[in-house]
């Protein structure tokens, strides 16, 4: 015990770093590997839960790829459970002075059981597709979450303030609500077409042409206003909120890039799993970019604060 107590970080170093990215990384191939459960009709691979069938907690020859492939995504859910314990105890000799990276670590951490137990439930239901739908909406609340706690292990700590102008804040803003507008109507359009995850699985009864046009409204609203963060980045001359604003483009150009294709091809698997892996990254870099809207206050705006704070006591 003494060991582990001492090798925990008493300021952000390299580890917290890698545990960061880590976190991050592994969400986002999360969502790969629970779409190729889903687009190889694996959904039901294992059909109980929390065991994979009644009388093995693992997956069985007898199951075959689908099985394997079931298993394997549960497998990869576990082992980021054991990444979020590692992060948050990584973090508690910080608690006080980053309370913000604590607070991301336990809100992430809480969040993963309950995916898990979504997920169950989306068995336990034959795959309901809203349900399906809920537990890729938790997995995009956690990709950003630990974009979040990326973004914040670099960040120097203390007060922060608006670093850029008030219409820019207010576009950010506005974009990330069209974002998550688009991601929305891309989990009904993905529930009401061919990819159930199993034969037998049932849609949501939704006409799916019609959703594909719909889901496509927001999606290029988010591209203009993306572009006007682009230039107006560029204006203000504000270079982190430049730089998470040309990734934020360069997705969205690959992802209407996928869309188009794939809507004119059939939706073949590949590109529909490539597509839900670029929403969760479109999540993330639209996080980043919420986040570089403030800056480190001015130390001596932190200075005048304590002072005032000192005089009203």
């Amino acid at each position: 015990m003494k060991r582990i107590i001492a090798w925990l970080p008493d300021r952000v170093d390299g580890r917290l770093k890698v545990i960061a990215w880590i976190y991050l990384i592994g969400q986002i191939v999360l969502v790969g590997t629970g779409g190729l459960v889903r687009l190889t009709s694996s959904g039901l691979g294992c059909p109980t839960w929390p065991k994979c069938t009644a009388d093995s907690l693992v997956n069985t020859p007898e199951m075959g790829i689908h099985g394997f492939i079931e298993f394997g995504n549960r497998v990869l859910s576990a082992g980021l459970g054991v990444v979020a314990i590692v992060a948050f105890i990584a973090i508690l000799r910080l608690r006080t002075e980053r309370s913000d990276l604590f607070w991301l670590t336990l809100l992430a951490g809480l969040m993963i059981p309950a995916q898990a137990v979504i997920g169950g439930l989306s068995v336990w239901s034959g795959l309901n597709p809203y349900v399906v739908g809920l537990h890729f909406v938790v997995s995009i609340v956690l990709v950003a979450l630990c974009t979040a706690f990326v973004v914040r292990v670099y960040a120097v700590p203390g007060p922060r303030v608006r670093a850029v102008p008030g219409w820019f804040a207010g576009v950010a803003h506005l974009t990330s609500f069209f974002v998550a507008l688009t991601i929305v109507f891309g989990i009904l359009t993905t529930g009401s077409g061919p990819h159930a995850g199993d034969a037998n699985a049932p849609r949501n009864g939704l006409n799916p042409e019609i959703l594909e046009h719909v889901h496509a409204i927001p999606a290029y609203v988010t591209f203009a206003l993306t572009l006007v963060l682009v230039v107006g980045s560029w204006r203000i001359r504000t270079t982190p909120v430049h730089r998470y604003a040309l990734y934020l483009l360069a997705v969205e150009v690959m992802q209407i890039a996928v869309g188009l294709i794939q809507s004119n091809t059939g939706l073949p698997g590949i590109l529909v799993g490539i597509h839900m892996m670029l929403a969760a990254t479109l999540a993330s870099v639209m996080t980043a970019v919420i986040l570089s809207l403030k800056a480190p206050a001015p130390r001596d705006e932190v200075a005048a604060g304590s002072a005032a704070e000192a005089v009203a006591a």
